[in-house]
């Protein structure tokens, strides 16, 4: 199947950008108010947070319907945070948004294409395959336009300073702490993978210890034995490295470090692409800083 990339849509004219100097600055402000924000609007407050591109060019129904609230929720919302309504707070995230957006505009709607509408071609298994792989190349291009590199080193330092290293990440997430426990054993650092069986994590964190990194992993809807561990890791005197999607994300809060990682989803499923990605480099990252150490001692 060939790719292609299409005129960039049209953008209406941005209007004034109301309260805030940028969408960075606006997101500060939601990032700070969250926990004082109802049910509705924390959802709304998550879905700007991780989907700013598509609310750049989405209308009030759709951004109301990709979020489960109505569409006077998004406008309560936008005025809660100081905007006239929901045009003007859209227009923080219009600049330049035509040309950055519109390869990923062509790809949801080559998504649509397939799903149904008179006339359109039967879906193969190798037509999933290539939907697939375009999603996740995709996930990945942002992932590295995204990726803070103070942040990333950040988090090695963090894996390199800790006693040792705790493992949690269930349900979605779950392959990713199997393949950081299998990695990270080729390291000189003690590993401990909470991985559930018997749902006997709770017991295995006695042995943690204050000061011991706990690498968290998770994605909306967030799951509850995660954040179980998190809480008694936290009470036990752990660091939190945090894997997860948003700043406001229950794990973020709490972690000494944060990495952000959105997979894109094909037919319904969330891959694991970026991911995946994100933890392989987590573990070079701090297995080329160990074995450097162990040179300049040797030297």
């Amino acid at each position: 199947m060939k790719n292609r990339i299409s005129t960039p849509p049209a953008v209406p004219p941005a209007i004034a950008a109301g309260p805030y100097a940028s969408a960075e600055d606006f997101l500060q402000a939601v990032r700070a108010g969250f926990e004082g924000l109802s049910r509705q609007l924390k959802l709304i407050a998550r879905y700007v947070e991780t989907s700013r591109d598509r609310l750049a060019l989405d209308g009030v129904q759709e951004t109301a319907s990709e979020c489960g609230v109505q569409p006077s929720a998004v406008v309560r919302f936008a005025k809660h945070f100081g905007f006239s309504g929901f045009s003007e707070m859209q227009a923080l995230f219009r600049a330049g948004a035509a040309q950055r957006l519109a390869p990923h505009r062509d790809y949801q709607e080559r998504i649509r294409s397939l799903v149904g509408g008179a006339g359109a071609a039967p879906i193969t298994p190798a037509r999933i395959a290539h939907e697939v792989i375009g999603g996740s190349i995709e996930s990945l291009q942002a992932l590295q336009a995204g990726l803070p590199d103070e942040r990333f080193d950040a988090a090695v330092e963090l894996m390199l300073d800790a006693p040792a290293l705790w493992l949690a990440a269930s349900r979605r997430a779950f392959p990713v702490g199997a393949y950081l426990a299998y990695a990270l054993q080729h390291t000189a650092k003690p590993v401990h993978w909470l991985h559930g069986l018997g749902h006997m994590q709770q017991g295995e964190l006695r042995a943690l210890a204050p000061g011991d990194v706990l690498v968290a992993i998770s994605f909306e809807p967030y799951a509850q034995e995660t954040l179980d561990v998190v809480e008694s890791a936290l009470a036990q005197g752990a660091r939190l490295l945090a894997i997860t999607d948003s700043q406001l994300s229950p794990l973020a809060g709490r972690a000494s470090a944060v990495l952000l990682a959105q997979d894109g989803a094909t037919f319904g499923f969330r891959s694991l692409t970026s991911t995946l990605c994100l933890a392989q480099s987590l573990f070079l990252g701090l297995a080329y800083r160990m074995e450097l150490a162990y040179e300049r001692r040797g030297s």
